[in-house]
């Protein structure tokens, strides 16, 4: 199962950070959709937000043990929560299409 962390402020729930973390299992490596649609939308976000904001963070991907993390440095402008944002909506497409054995969402306050 992959594994979506969303860090959000405790206050305004704005989202400071994701982590996401593990193979969904929907297929073998290689022809697992699941797996390649959650890591499309996750990269082309971070890029999107690289390229079309200002906005400072952190990011990491670790391929050996599947892992992608994201952290803005300060709060995130306007459209760098509309591109969460709509991340957020694409991955939650993705698990009400395939299942929710495959791709889980937890949030947690920083």
């Amino acid at each position: 199962m992959t594994e979506v962390v969303l860090y959000k402020t405790s206050d305004s729930g704005v989202i400071r950070g994701f982590r996401v973390s593990g193979h969904s299992g929907f297929a073998v490596a290689g022809e697992d959709i699941v797996c390649a649609a959650i890591s499309m939308l996750v990269i082309n976000t971070m890029n999107s937000i690289e390229k079309f904001t200002d906005d400072r963070f952190d990011a990491s991907m670790d391929d050996k043990d599947t892992v992608i993390s994201f952290d803005f440095k300060d709060d995130p402008s306007e459209r760098s929560t509309l591109l969460i944002d709509s991340m957020i909506l694409g991955l939650k497409t993705v698990q009400k299409n395939y299942g929710k054995e495959f791709l889980d969402f937890i949030e947690k306050e920083v």
